[in-house]
Formats: structure tokens, C-alpha cells, sequence
């Protein structure tokens, strides 16, 4: 079935094509007898307005655009929750975009929102983009990065003190009497993964008397964490850790599935920290213990520097870090 265009609206309603534009774009342009033939018309053709066409004549639009790298990662979803709600009371829609953690469709979208004249992007990646987001800022396009501290005060950024994150899940389980720990996430150059690693790692190597255990895991799903579990159970009882912090709760939720499923008691044998507070760490059958960011502070925050940059406001702190906080639940002995 053929798309009705605005000819079709101006035949109907027996008037020319300048005026059902002057009619949609132009109101007070109008006659109110031909605003209401128009009108008639619209409503009987069932035609949609299209914004593009003026957008693009205008140079503006009312969006902005969000590239995550991976959506059906609840915790990306709350945040895009969050940042829409945002955006919607400053009366904004906001574009989603879905990378898979891929560059070049990090690029396309990039390229595919600035075509759209979106009035900013927000970039949430775990490969370096600045010089990316540098270009199109010179374009005209201002950006913020999401989730990772921006090198340079020219590329505002929302993030979280990810090495506080590590020390804080690390801490928990020496604390409650875990020796063999073991952390599991990847790949570990990632900013966000190498920063609760390092944390991690100042934790056991202050402590003294605790060994830690490294699993490079890229894999930070459910699926994943299975694959982990797997692995850890065809060791030794000797051989397996008693305390194990994950990259995020995905990874945490599938290790503890696999280990459960073999047997293994959790937290008696082996306590479990994950990373991101997702609604599902708490709904598991042992509820998970996990480090927290505010996710809705955070998606305000996202917004609102975005916002202050599209109107040329002066940003006195371009880079904002969130403090994460632990929350203890059933998978490490409490709750």
C-alpha cells in the first residue's frame, strides 16, 4: 500500500500543496475554513508528518541520540530508562541505538544520527571514541561519554568510580573470611573491567594473606558465567575459590547457576559478588550481592551535561564520577 504524501491531503481537501505545508509547519498562516478541510483531509487519509524534510531545512531537531553497546544488558536498559525520562521533561525524544560492541556500527550510528541533525549524542563504549567524538563536535555536534571518564576536559563525561567498586566487592569477601578469591570479567583493557580489577587487586595485595585468581572472561553474560562455572567445577575441591567477585551481575548470576547445579553451596562454599545492581540480582533464587550505581542520578546527570552543552554553557566540571556502594544480599551470607 502506497504511502499517503501531502498531494494526496491538498487534493482531498481541494487546496494547494503550499498551504497543507503553511498548515502543518505554519498554522497562523491559515484560513480556519482551510485549516479545517485540511484537517478532514488528514484525519481521512490517515497521513503522518513527516519531521525530517524540516528538520534538516531548519538544521535542528528535537532528539538526541544514545549509542549503547549493549541493550539487552539490563543495566544499559535502566540507564536508557532513566535518560529518557530525562530528556522527555526537557522535551526531547531520545534515539536508540544498539552497537553490539562493534565499531564500525558504533560509526554508522554516529554517522546516521548526525545526518538526522540530532541536537547532541550520548556515547556509551568500551573502546576508545574520543577522537570520534571529537570530529563531530567541530561538526557542530556536542556528545558526552557514558560510563567512561573522558581523557580531555573538551569531552564531558558520567562515570563511576569503578577502582572504589572493585575495593568495596573485594574488601566484602575478606572480610567474611574468603582466602581463595577469584575475579572473573573481560577483556581486561576495557576501562570499566580494568578499573574493578584494580581495585581488586590493591584490596588482596594490602590484605597480604589472600591469593587472587584472574579469569579473562569477554563473555559478560549469562552464558558466560556458565561457562566459568563449568570450568571451575571440574577442579579439585582444593583448587576451587571460596570467594569470587564477577566484571557484572550476568557474569555472576550464570557462574552461581552453574555452581548451584553442581552441587556447590553458595555462600558456605563459595560467595559470589557481582557488579551493577540489576533488577535481576536481587529476584535470583540467592539473592546477589553486587556493587551499585545510581543509575537514576546518573541518567539525570548524563542529560543534564549534555544539555548544558548544547546551549554553549560553560561546564566548570566536565567530568562527573559517581561513588558506587555495595549492597549485600543472600549470595555472600546475608539478606
Amino acid at each position: 500500500m502506497a504511502r499517503v504524501g501531502i498531494r494526496d491531503v491538498a487534493v482531498l481537501a481541494g487546496v494547494a500543496v503550499g498551504t497543507v505545508s503553511n498548515y502543518l509547519n505554519h498554522p497562523d498562516r491559515v484560513s480556519a475554513d482551510k485549516a479545517e478541510r485540511i484537517r478532514a483531509a488528514i484525519d481521512s487519509l490517515g497521513f503522518v508528518p513527516s519531521n525530517a524534510g524540516r528538520q534538516l531545512r531548519l538544521g535542528v531537531s528535537s532528539a538526541i541520540g544514545y549509542i549503547a553497546p549493549d541493550v539487552s544488558n539490563p543495566y544499559f536498559a535502566e540507564i536508557a530508562e532513566s535518560v529518557e525520562l530525562r530528556a522527555s521533561e526537557l522535551g526531547f525524544t531520545v534515539f536508540l541505538a544498539n552497537s553490539h560492541r562493534n565499531r564500525d556500527r558504533e560509526n554508522d550510528y554516529i554517522q546516521l544520527f548526525e545526518q538526522y541533525r540530532v541536537q547532541g549524542l550520548l556515547m556509551s563504549s568500551h573502546l576508545p571514541v574520543e577522537d570520534r567524538l571529537a570530529q563531530v563536535r567541530r561538526r557542530g555536534t556536542p556528545s558526552v561519554l557514558v560510563g567512561q571518564r573522558g581523557q580531555s576536559d573538551e569531552q564531558p563525561s558520567v562515570s563511576l568510580d569503578e577502582v572504589s567498586g572493585g575495593r568495596q566487592a573485594m574488601q566484602h569477601l575478606i572480610e567474611i573470611g574468603c582466602r581463595r578469591l577469584l575475579f572473573v570479567g573481560g577483556p581486561l583493557d576495557i576501562p570499566q573491567v580494568s578499573g574493578r580489577l584494580a581495585g581488586a587487586g590493591e584490596v588482596v595485595r594490602e590484605f597480604g594473606a589472600a591469593t587472587l585468581e584472574v579469569m579473562d572472561e569477554p563473555d559478560r553474560t549469562v552464558r558466560g558465567g556458565k561457562r566459568i562455572g563449568a570450568a571451575l567445577l571440574s577442579r579439585p575441591a582444593d583448587m576451587m575459590p571460596d570467594g569470587i567477585f564477577a566484571a557484572n551481575d550476568l557474569l555472576a548470576l550464570g557462574i552461581m547457576n552453574a555452581l548451584v547445579a553442581g552441587g556447590v553451596e553458595v555462600p558456605r562454599q563459595t560467595a559470589i559478588v557481582g557488579y551493577d545492581d540489576i533488577e535481576f540480582a536481587e529476584a535470583s533464587l540467592i539473592p546477589l550481592t553486587t556493587v551499585a550505581g545510581r543509575h537514576d542520578g546518573f541518567g539525570i546527570a548524563v542529560v543534564d551535561l549534555l544539555f548544558d552543552a548544547i546551549g554553549g554553557n560553560a561546564i566548570a566540571a566536565p567530568h562527573r564520577m559517581f561513588e558506587p556502594q555495595l549492597v549485600v544480599r543472600a549470595s555472600t551470607g546475608r539478606g
